[in-house]
């Protein structure tokens, strides 16, 4: 071929409309072109193609061994930019295409799964690519245009959301393609969303933490539980060292610093070292629905550590990832605190 510029979509078009009526008359016709503008087009494909395209007969034309070759991979062509189309109309609607969600771990036991259940239900068009991560790991994609949306927090710091983010949030009204704002809502509980780094940070929830301790222990009763009164027990957590925790700011709150314990980072891990009677832990609501049977979870007496969970988008957000953000802020978490 001399002249592949010569094979614009245009010129696909009319090529194959020409070869399924056999008639240049008949395709000029169909595209609203003179029958001299189309015989110009193809005399013109044909220079590209270097050689005929089309045997002239008496009536009509018909395609030679080159112009059947040319047709087939023209069909081919204008085939895939016909989904593609379709499939872009489907990404800019929220309905199709595939959306890239990250999410921390603890997000992945109830809040994350139990929402993307309602959230497939409503659109299955949408394919799911899910990532795992620390929250500064899921930033980093986010910014990087790995991902679409992702659920973060400030844990295990406990810092505000200036300090464990890029930078601080300011107030920043976002809509979904229903017209609802999804940041800057307070409602639920939730904190203030905003503008951040680059894209958009939504509140979603505040996620406070109970304290786990295993069924027989002095307090399994209690309906709720005085920090104080765990002064001497062991705790299990894995917060990197030297890092200021909500566990630790919530005892200096109540006059003593927690007994270390084993450092077990796995909440399965976790639970397990609670049964056997080797310490205690902090467990977010998030959480609670993986908690064994044979532990009991219970509030913290007075002020209750929390930790704030967001959901974070980049600066022109997808539809579906607008949508997936309100269905997260609507889900409610399973919270099981033992009775007494």
């Amino acid at each position: 071929m001399h002249d592949t510029n010569a094979f614009d979509t245009g010129a696909l078009r009319l090529f194959d409309e020409v070869a399924r009526s056999g008639s240049f008359t008949a395709a000029a016709e169909l595209l609203g072109y003179t029958q001299s503008a189309v015989s110009r087009r193809v005399a013109a494909l044909e220079r590209a193609a270097g050689g005929p395209l089309f045997e002239r007969l008496a009536r009509g034309v018909r395609l030679t061994p080159a112009g059947t070759a040319l047709h087939r991979h023209a069909v081919a062509v204008l085939d895939r930019l016909e989904r593609a189309g379709e499939e872009l109309a489907a990404i800019h609607r929220g309905r199709g295409g595939v959306l890239r969600v990250g999410s921390f771990a603890t997000a992945n036991i109830d809040l994350l799964p139990g929402t993307l259940r309602r959230f497939l239900d409503r659109r299955p068009g949408i394919e799911l690519r899910l990532t795992e991560g620390l929250s500064t790991r899921l930033m980093e994609l986010l910014h990087a245009g790995a991902l679409d949306v992702a659920v973060i927090s400030d844990y295990p710091a406990g810092l505000p959301a200036e300090a464990a983010l890029p930078s601080g949030p300011r107030t920043d009204g976002m809509h979904t393609d229903a017209g609802r704002t999804d940041a800057g809502r307070t409602d639920g509980g939730r904190a203030d969303g905003g503008h951040v780094g680059g894209g958009h940070i939504v509140a979603l929830r505040e996620d406070r933490l109970l304290v786990a301790l295993p069924a027989g222990h002095r307090l399994a009763g209690e309906a709720d539980v005085d920090l104080r009164d765990l002064a001497g027990e062991p705790w299990i957590e894995a917060a990197p060292r030297g890092q200021p925790t909500l566990l630790v700011t919530a005892c200096a709150a109540a006059g003593f610093t927690p007994r270390g314990g084993p450092r077990v980072a796995e909440w399965s891990g976790k639970f397990g070292f609670v049964a056997a009677g080797l310490g205690v832990t902090l467990v977010p609501e998030l959480a609670a629905r993986a908690v064994p049977a044979d532990l009991v979870l219970k509030p913290l007496r007075g002020t209750t550590p929390a930790r704030k969970v967001y959901a974070a988008l980049p600066e022109s957000p997808l539809p579906a990832a607008l949508e997936l953000v309100e269905m997260l802020g609507e889900w409610e978490v399973c919270t099981t605190v033992s009775p007494t």
